[in-house]
């Protein structure tokens, strides 16, 4: 069983920035993919970002150039460095690793973005 903890939400304001971390319980270099999806409102989660195990990213286009993804295999660890932050992406935001054909989700962490 994989373990994803997430950390680094708080409230920000508009324009500032965030860094979320994601620390996994096995190593991440055996993972297919890492990522970060997004919930708003009701159940669905939508992808804010992904990295492959060979270091390939993609990215929701509303947050291209405001958003990078990275990897810490030595710590075991992937990034979330979130910059000029606006109130719309305000959400919970969770770690999310494919490893073995199975998805594994952490529990989220909370961004709110406001004045």
């Amino acid at each position: 069983q994989v373990q994803l903890v997430e950390s680094g939400g708080g409230l920000v304001r508009p324009g500032g920035s965030l860094r979320l971390s994601c620390a996994s319980s096995e190593p991440i270099f055996e993972f297919i993919a890492m990522g970060w999806f997004r919930q708003v409102s009701g159940p669905q989660r939508e992808l804010v970002a992904l990295i492959t195990s060979g270091g390939g990213t993609n990215f929701a286009d509303s947050v291209k150039g405001r958003f990078t993804i990275s990897r810490d295999d030595a710590k075991n660890t992937m990034y979330l460095q979130m910059n000029s932050l606006r109130p719309e992406n305000t959400a919970v935001y969770y770690c999310y690793a494919l490893f073995a054909r199975l998805p594994y989700w952490g529990q989220g962490t909370q961004v709110t973005v406001s004045s």
